[in-house]
């Protein structure tokens, strides 16, 4: 009799810690798809370390050999403008050269005074940013000889290629804020952060200031996937 009672017991303890366990199993898969996704910013401003400044300039006759010729002192009137501005000759290179024929292209009853306009341009490639952003307007000092130079904004080009050097530290610093807003969600909700389940990193973007062009801001979102325990 007392051996069937320890019996029973003993199957009945059996059978209480087996459910406890399949509880707490069922508990944890219950709570393994417990996450939060949260994202965090990292941002630089940077000034750009290359610049690109086209300078275009056109010269018209009716003689392709004397104006060829007036275009090349234009060309080296220009480049000493340059040059006098504290750039490099290594800085400015010779763009290619187009020809119209202004009297085949024409309509109308009043024909182009000049048959031919030649259209050429000195490009200016350098690392020194700044001294492009203060020359600036100073091609209009060329006005008094009689050249015009054209230097729209618009193709003037300022770059950043630093991004590789900047790219460890701001993914640092990115999931780092990722971080810390999922710890306040899971302070919020009464629970632990746990691991990381799943991250993405976003495309760097690179844009320019609208009245500042040289002045650049560089972002990136990085995306993270918490467990809560």
């Amino acid at each position: 009799m007392k051996n069937n009672i320890w019996a029973g017991a003993l199957i009945a303890l059996g059978i209480m810690f087996s459910g406890w366990y399949i509880f707490m199993g069922m508990s944890k898969f219950a709570n393994k798809d417990r996450a939060v996704t949260v994202k965090g910013l990292s941002t630089r401003e940077v000034t750009a370390d290359h610049a690109v400044w086209p300078l275009s300039y056109a010269w018209s006759g009716n003689d392709l050999p004397s104006l060829y010729a007036q275009l090349e002192k234009v060309t080296e009137r220009v480049t000493q403008h340059l040059l006098a501005q504290g750039f490099e000759a290594s800085d400015i290179r010779k763009g290619s050269i187009s020809v119209n024929d202004n009297w085949s292209d024409y309509y109308g009853n009043h024909r182009p005074e000049y048959k031919y306009t030649l259209s050429t341009s000195l490009i200016v490639s350098t690392d020194k940013v700044q001294l492009v952003v203060a020359s600036q307007g100073k091609e209009a000092e060329l006005l008094k000889e009689g050249i015009i130079v054209k230097s729209e904004k618009w193709n003037l080009d300022y770059q950043f290629n630093g991004l590789p050097e900047l790219k460890p530290s701001m993914i640092e610093e990115a999931t780092q804020n990722a971080r810390a807003v999922a710890q306040k969600f899971a302070d919020d909700a009464q629970c632990s952060l746990g691991s990381i389940r799943r991250a993405s990193q976003g495309q760097f973007s690179i844009e320019s200031d609208e009245y500042q062009p040289w002045v650049k801001r560089v972002r990136v979102v990085t995306t993270v996937d918490y467990f809560l325990d």
